[in-house]
């Protein structure tokens, strides 16, 4: 399963949601908010094995599952 999946699989599980695109802004739906971010930041680094700095902990690298895969493609390397 590729890493784009694995996070929308996490957040469709997690926060009940039947379909969510790779831009739905996770925000503004209200699917993500601090205490989710916080679940989300160590599921991130479990599953992909990567470490998030708390400069890399944002909205902008977090707002949809595509950010997200950039990070984590990022930090991968």
């Amino acid at each position: 399963m590729e890493s784009k999946e694995k996070i929308r699989k996490f957040l469709m599980e997690n926060k009940n949601i039947k379909e969510l695109k790779d831009d739905d802004d996770l925000f503004k739906c209200g699917f993500v908010d601090s205490l989710f971010a916080f679940k989300l930041v160590l599921f991130l680094e479990v599953e992909f094995k990567i470490k998030i700095k708390n400069k890399d902990i944002n909205e902008e690298n977090f707002r949809t599952i595509q950010n997200i895969d950039e990070t984590v493609q990022r930090l991968s390397r």
